[in-house]
């Protein structure tokens, strides 16, 4: 897993730092799973700025897999990103 940064969208402040996995990342169509790395609520299907180790930045946005948890207290969600727009 690498590690990435989450900003919001609306006024670019971060989120939180996290863990991902790409599943793709062709430069327009690109999609993967992360975990954040402390505990943060975030709301689905906001958007969502992600910030990759190799700083490249593409707006997302998130939907909770909710068959899937990272175990610990409290629990921390593994959610699903899709690009909407293309990775620079």
């Amino acid at each position: 897993m690498s590690i990435g940064k989450l900003y919001k969208l609306s006024d670019n402040q971060f989120v939180a730092e996290v863990s991902y996995q790409f599943h793709d990342d062709s430069p327009t169509s690109w999609w993967g799973e992360l975990t954040l790395t402390d505990y943060v609520r975030i709301k689905d299907n906001e958007g969502y700025i992600l910030e990759f180790e190799d700083a490249r930045r593409g707006n997302c946005r998130l939907r909770k897999r909710v068959n899937r948890a990272v175990t610990g207290f409290p629990t921390r969600y593994v959610y699903q990103f899709n690009g909407t727009s293309t990775l620079k």
